[in-house]
């Protein structure tokens, strides 16, 4: 039987890259190409509207093979199965297991226990893990850093005792001294020195890694995605570096380091991320000379971030979790955690924590996402933003090696001051609305009510012993600033009330209405939107008598020359008077005393807070 492979459209010629610039500028009418079609990205490279097969064909990435050296495609052949990880606050061994042993029966195939250091024990590792089958289960650990040698003596010798097969054994120690020094600014590098023995210790257990670098903290710390990457290698070359430098094989010291690596909300960025990731540790691990390629393998735990979740609206942070759990999954990471959705403001309860399963649970078990390696090869854009992105982070990496290292550039604070300042970049775009947070600085719900929530700063550590010498992360939630803000309208003795005076030209006063309401319930304001009034003074009385505090002109720019002045003087004293705009007539407006203008170009948060100043709202 003849293989006769039909080709399909071969009727229609194939449009060049040129005839689809020259469509594209008819269709722009003049408009300038690069400002409003090229995406000017916070990771330092531009992203065209399009791209075709001959933009692809000149990179090295589709080349790669699945499972092969330089694993950009992931580090397996035939699927694409990653452990769903859920971690357990161990303070408690017997409550600690209990949750254990009820989760591994709701879809959870990886553990992490964290440990304070004063309970490390053999007697206490011996209940945490009773009933639980560490050759089946991925077990994950984090305790001080001063105890983690001593851990990882109790836990081989529970594993010989329990005569597990040591390359069935799969976990992790989460020991990253160095992460103390990024972001709490604490001197520990007299701990470094345990990591030979640490590695000694569990160096029969070719599946257990015990070296970590927590990127993840820089990620929900602001940092943008190629930040992350750079770092992270950096971060990684460090520990590898020293390694070796104190006698470990390299096989035996890059086979030991984990990655915990944060995902944030751009989808398709944080894909590339993973694959670029994969690629460049694996080119880093080479220059070592290992004895196989499989030490060039990156082992990634994924993590959805917490810097874009949000107190008020938390139900959104699960649509948040969710693409950035696709992300990680469709990229081929080798494990998740997901965030449940109220971490932010409260310790996790059942439910959030079964939702954050379920939420890989419908990836596996009803998308079938653990089914097809690397499903994002051969897309021209993935392909291109892995590219792109493997350029750029390897710019910062250099930079950091030529700074000395990842330890010398943490020391000298240079590695602080870059997230610190990216931090501050993303909450003014925040204030500005140039960074949308849905439900908090855009589409806020309107009538919500924080009903006792109260967001939660930072973590608890076991490990306190050093005073914090060097400079630190300053990691504030992006909503966080809003959130204050609305909080303390809350707390007003009353809530403030902003009336929408529309009036005049219809598809204006209606826009200017929404834009209006949605800027002003941001701090929590109550909004009355109306539908028009025939006159200012109708539309002034209308606002007294629904006790308005705030009274937003709605109406067109041209208009405001008519209707603004003669609104502002009915209003009088009795009211904060707006106008929602930037008209031509700006200038003769704030001549006749108007002080107050909302549109696109305020910061919102500081015009909200002017407000709340003058409301007599702290």
């Amino acid at each position: 039987m003849a293989n006769n492979k039909e080709k399909l459209f071969t009727e229609f010629s194939a449009p060049t890259t040129q005839e689809w610039l020259d469509k594209i500028q008819v269709d722009l009418k003049g408009a300038d190409f690069q400002k409003r079609l090229v995406w000017k990205t916070n990771e330092g490279f531009s992203v065209q509207p399009f791209y075709r097969r001959e933009d692809v064909e000149k990179l090295q990435t589709p080349n790669a093979m699945p499972g092969e050296f330089p694993f950009v495609r992931g580090n397996k052949k035939d699927n694409n199965v990653w452990y769903v990880r859920q971690e357990i606050e161990a303070s408690d061994a017997k409550a600690a297991n209990a949750k254990a042993l009820d989760v591994l029966n709701k879809g959870i195939d990886s553990l992490s226990f964290r440990i304070p250091g004063k309970a490390v024990s053999a007697e206490f590792i011996e209940q945490l893990l009773d009933g639980i089958y560490c050759d089946v289960v991925e077990v994950n650990f984090n305790t001080c850093k001063r105890h983690s040698v001593e851990l990882a003596q109790i836990l081989v010798a529970y594993f010989e005792k329990k005569g597990y097969d040591k390359e069935k054994v799969v976990g992790s120690i989460d020991w990253d001294p160095i992460e103390k020094i990024v972001v709490d600014g604490k001197d520990v590098q007299p701990v470094l020195k345990f990591a030979p023995a640490l590695i000694d210790t569990l160096k029969d257990y070719s599946n257990f890694r015990c070296i970590s670098v927590n990127s993840v903290s820089l990620n929900n710390s602001g940092a943008y995605i190629v930040q992350e990457l750079g770092y992270a290698l950096a971060w990684g070359n460090e520990y590898l570096q020293q390694l070796v430098d104190a006698g470990v094989e390299p096989t035996l010291a890059a086979s030991k380091i984990k990655f915990n690596m944060g995902i944030s909300e751009n989808y398709f960025m944080e894909i590339a991320k993973f694959r670029a990731a994969r690629m460049l540790w694996a080119q880093i691990v080479k220059q070592y000379e290992p004895k196989c390629d499989c030490a060039c393998k990156m082992c990634v735990n994924a993590v959805t971030t917490s810097y874009n979740m949000t107190v008020f609206d938390a139900y959104v942070n699960m649509l948040r979790s969710q693409t950035e759990t696709m992300s990680a999954a469709i990229a081929g990471v080798h494990s998740i955690v997901v965030t449940p959705f109220d971490a932010v403001y409260e310790t996790p309860n059942d439910f959030s924590e079964r939702i954050a399963r379920n939420q890989q649970l419908l990836l596996k078990e009803e998308c079938h996402f653990d089914k097809v390696v690397d499903p994002a090869s051969g897309s021209y854009y993935i392909e291109e933003l892995t590219t792109s992105l493997a350029a750029e982070g390897w710019k910062i990496f250099l930079k950091v090696e030529e700074e000395g290292g990842f330890l010398a550039a943490a020391l000298a604070g240079t590695i602080q001051d870059d997230i610190n300042a990216t931090n501050e970049k993303r909450h003014l775009h925040a204030a500005q609305r140039r960074e949308f947070i849905l439900g908090t600085n855009q589409f806020p719900n309107f009538t919500e009510k924080s009903e006792g929530k109260q967001p939660i700063d930072g973590c608890e550590d076991s490990c306190r012993h050093e005073s914090g010498s060097i400079k630190n992360i300053n990691s504030t939630r992006l909503a966080a600033d809003f959130e204050n803000l609305r909080l303390a309208t809350e707390k007003a003795k009353k809530q403030p009330v902003a009336f929408m005076l529309t009036i005049g030209n219809l598809v204006w006063r209606q826009a200017r209405a929404q834009f209006s309401c949605n800027f002003l319930a941001s701090a929590g304001y109550k909004v009355i939107d109306n539908l028009g009034f025939a006159t200012v003074e109708e539309g002034v009385a209308a606002a007294k008598e629904a006790g308005a505090d705030i009274i937003v002109l709605c109406s067109s720019d041209d208009e405001y020359a008519e209707y603004a002045i003669p609104a502002y003087q009915a209003t009088g004293d009795s009211a904060l008077f707006v106008v929602a705009g930037a008209p031509a007539c700006s200038e003769d407006l704030k001549a006749a005393g108007i002080e107050n203008f909302i549109h696109v170009k305020v910061n919102q948060l500081e015009t909200l807070k002017l407000f709340n100043q003058k409301l007599g709202i702290n």
